[in-house]
Formats: C-alpha cells, structure tokens, sequence
C-alpha cells in the first residue's frame, strides 16, 4: 500500500530524484519548502525553522517523513555565518519537525532522515567504519552528530527512527562527480590515496525507499557503495568514462587549502565505510561496481 509521504528538501539533489522515485513506487509526495511554488506537480506547504512555522495542513494524512534539509556542506566557504548555517539548517529542522508531532494530531508512523559519513570525522584513513564507530572530533562530525541528536528525539514519540549516513553521492547532474570533472584535466586531490566512500543516486534514493517500505528496518544504516575507491582511483575512473583527460600529478594539499580554507578537509581526508548492515537487512545494490555507476552516469547525461 502507498503512504502519504512528507519530504524537506524535496527541492535539492537527492530530493529531485527521490521524488519521482517515491511516485512510481506508489506513494503520494507533499513537499516542506521555504516558499509556496504552485507551480510542483504535489502539494507545497510552507515552513520556518527560523520562527517556528509550519503550516497548517502539511501533516494532514501523512504517514511518514523524509527529512533531507540542510545547507549544502560544500556551496560556500565556511565563513563563521556559513558554518551557523549549516548547523542550524540541520538541527533547528529537526528540532521543529519534532515539536510539531508532539503539538499537533497526526499519523505519522516513520521519520526517515538523511545524515552523512561525516559523522566519522573527515579523514579516518583507512579503518573500515561500520555504524558503531564514534564521532569524529571536526566541524562535520561535529554537525552531524547534532543532527542525529537533534532528530533522535522523534523516538520520544514513538515514532520508527531510521537515519542514513550518506557517502559521496555520484550523479550527472551535480554534487562530486561533476566537481571532479570541471577543470580541463582531471587530477588527483591531495595525497590521492584517500579513500571515497561514494553511492550512485539511483541506489541512494532506493535505500530511501527500501528504509520507508520495510518497516522492520530502525537505527542508523551507512548509505555507501560496497567498494570504496582512492580518489586516484575515482578520478581516474571518472576522467576515463567521461572523456577527460586524466593528469596523475596530484593538485597539493597546500593550494586546495589556500583556495577552500577549512573546507578542504573534505577532499583531503577520507573515509573508508562499510554497507555490510543495510545489505544483511535485504537491500541489493543495482551499481556496487565504480565503472559500471559512472557507465550509467554517462549514459544518462548523453540521454
């Protein structure tokens, strides 16, 4: 049976194809948004997480949530208001979403929210993270922790909790794969050696649906691929695929650190992070190979 399913961040990368996804599946969509556009083909409700708005209706009939907002962790430098901005995006959205269930009647049943591998830290070498290793010491661990803290609280009322900690995201139509590919050549990040925990968006918003239909599933699932790879390894892979060229000169750590600040972390460390849970609760991934995603990937952009 299809539910009614309530999306924040419907508007953002993984929500524009989560969407369509959700619909085929049989489930029908309404979309959180900071602004009314009556131009979506589901219902648009209004929100502020910044006065505590939420309008009336958005919960009607709603049998589960899937909470994606958050400021964008690479759009922008990350200047102190910046960093707020992450935070807050993150931890006030969940903080408002939680007092709403507990103010107003609802029927919601499932709180799925998106988190990230940052959780980790943004460089852990190469240990093999699973669900249970702790929280890194950085700004990223730091946020990510607070936003699943913020969101845990949905279990206070008894409402099923599952939170996706989201790997490197590949897709044609933005995030990493396409900032790797910008420049003319195509060159290793850093040392080259760290490890990329990626995902393939169509797998990704799968995982999405397969956390909101089986009902079983609870707690927290790493959303990565089985094979991790070097960023010499994606870039390569990547360059190959995408027709770049490939330079193997890595770009040193020294300018990415000039020319993003703290930011450069991101690239320069990595993670190394397991799927093994999610996959013993059933879930197949249809691209757990890195060439056969980027395959895929090129194919859709020629499209």
């Amino acid at each position: 049976m299809g539910k009614k399913v309530l999306i924040t961040g419907g508007t953002g990368l993984v929500g524009s194809h989560l969407i369509p996804l959700l619909q085929q599946n049989g489930h029908e969509v309404a979309v959180l948004s900071r602004s009314k556009d009556t131009g979506k083909p589901y219902p648009v409700f209004e929100w502020d997480y910044n006065n505590n708005y939420l309008e009336e209706g958005a919960l009607e009939g709603v049998e589960a949530i899937i909470h994606l907002a958050g400021a964008g962790v690479a759009d922008k430098r990350w200047t102190n208001e910046r960093k707020e901005e992450i935070y807050n995006s993150r931890t006030k959205t969940s903080f408002l979403l939680y007092h709403m269930l507990k103010e107003r009647p609802h029927q919601v049943k499932t709180f799925i929210s998106a988190s990230a591998i940052g959780f980790y830290g943004m460089d852990t070498g190469n240990s093999i993270l699973k669900e249970t290793a702790p929280v890194g010491h950085d700004f990223l661990a730091h946020v990510t922790d607070a936003w699943e803290t913020s969101t845990a609280k949905i279990t206070d009322l008894n409402i099923r909790l599952l939170q996706l900690r989201i790997g490197v995201v590949l897709s044609e139509k933005g995030g990493a794969l396409v900032e790797l590919l910008k420049p003319p050549v195509a060159a290793p990040l850093g040392k080259g050696s760290q490890y990329m925990s990626w995902i393939h968006m169509e797998d990704l918003c799968r995982m999405f649906v397969f956390a909101l239909e089986n009902e079983a599933l609870i707690g927290t699932y790493n959303a990565v691929a089985p094979r991790p790879a070097s960023n010499k390894e994606l870039t390569r892979a990547a360059a190959r695929v995408f027709g770049k060229t490939f330079v193997p000169i890595p770009v040193p750590g020294l300018i990415l650190k000039l020319m993003l600040g703290e930011m450069a972390g991101m690239v320069l460390g990595g993670n190394r992070v397991s799927c093994e849970k999610i996959m013993k609760e059933g879930f197949d991934f249809s691209f757990p190979k890195l060439e056969q995603a980027l395959q895929n990937l090129r194919s859709k952009e020629k499209g």
